[in-house]
């Protein structure tokens, strides 16, 4: 198979309708401190546990077509010996990897950071990829202030995410590119949009200008949404609204799915924009979905409490989350399916 018939291969089996990406990518630091929010050690055989837990979790496969992984994961087994990537396939979710390797301060940009990751990142495709991983993730992150991000900001983060994507459609891994622009801050929707349009505009410029194939990339943007500390919340419909003028302006059509991130965002307020777009753009010219952490496992965090004896509560939670986004693909979502 060819390079660029194993990456179309990949985008139809991950863009379905009604599915989404589940992300379980979290890192060493994040997982922990989402464990320690319900007393549990983040040991590896207790990662092991809870994220096997997840994957086999009876028709999960409804509704997500996706599972990004952390590292770790890929090389990790269910109690039966079954490789946990493995135990995707087999249920027809695809397999990704998360390969960038965290942010830092970016030089003579005072308030921008920079993702590192990129020296060896060939290499490391090459393995993953024999170890099951079909898609990657690089997520670069944007924080909103009066004076970030800065120009220097966009143009470098918008640059690494290109740079990465080229890369990963070089080794036949079809790339989720990940521009978050955060919701941390007072600031208003209207600023969100700014700064969303702005750096959207940089990213497709540097993708093209790096020859993606945008065919055979997803989108994985921050909806626009006011900052959390900045009264009052907006509405699923304005978040709808202020998004889809944005994405309609800057993104092409050519991309086949945009799946947002929940950045911040409860699991219903998630859930409730998400379903707001489809319900009001249903002729929108890529998918609109979801690749979601914490707005998805939450509550089977909470249910589980690092017990075995809570994993059909905790893989109930997990459908149940998932079947909701899953409506929420389709427009059909009411606050009335919450319970």
């Amino acid at each position: 198979m060819d390079t660029v018939t194993e990456l179309e291969t990949t985008i139809h089996d991950m863009v379905q309708a009604g599915k989404g990406i589940l992300a379980a990518d979290e890192s060493a630091p994040t997982i922990a401190k989402r464990f320690a929010a319900i007393n549990v050690e983040s040991t590896e055989e207790h990662r092991r546990n809870y994220r096997s837990m997840l994957f086999t979790t009876p028709g999960i496969d409804e509704f997500v077509s996706g599972v990004i992984l952390f590292e770790e994961t890929l090389t990790q087994t269910t109690d039966d010996g079954t490789p946990l990537p493995q135990v995707l396939a087999s249920q027809g979710i695809v397999p990704g990897i998360k390969v960038d390797k965290g942010k830092v301060p970016l030089a003579n940009a005072p308030g921008d950071l920079v993702t590192r990751g990129l020296d060896g990142l060939e290499e490391r495709l090459q393995l993953y990829k024999s170890q099951g991983a079909r898609f990657a993730k690089w997520r670069e992150v944007y924080p909103v202030s009066n004076c970030n991000p800065t120009p220097l900001g966009i143009e470098v983060n918008a640059e690494m995410l290109a740079l990465y994507a080229a890369v990963c459609q070089t080794e036949g891994l079809v790339p989720i590119v990940e521009p978050e622009v955060l919701i941390d801050g007072d600031h208003s929707i209207e600023r969100s949009a700014e700064v969303i349009e702005t750096v959207l505009h940089a990213v497709f410029h540097a993708l093209q200008r790096h020859h993606v194939l945008l065919e055979c990339i997803v989108l994985k943007p921050s909806m626009v949404t006011p900052g959390k500390d900045h009264p009052p919340k907006a509405s699923p419909e304005e978040v709808a609204d202020a998004t889809l003028r944005v994405f309609q302006r800057v993104v092409p059509a050519a991309v086949p799915s945009i799946n947002f991130l929940s950045g911040g965002q409860t699991p219903t307020e998630a859930t409730a924009n998400l379903n707001a777009m489809n319900a009001r753009y249903p002729h929108a010219p890529w998918e609109l979905s979801f690749s979601y952490g914490r707005a998805l496992q939450e509550p089977a965090l909470h249910a589980w409490m690092g017990k075995a004896e809570n994993a059909a509560a905790t893989q109930q939670a997990l459908h149940h989350r998932a079947r909701l986004n899953g409506a929420a693909r389709r427009g059909d979502y009411t606050p009335a399916m919450e319970t």
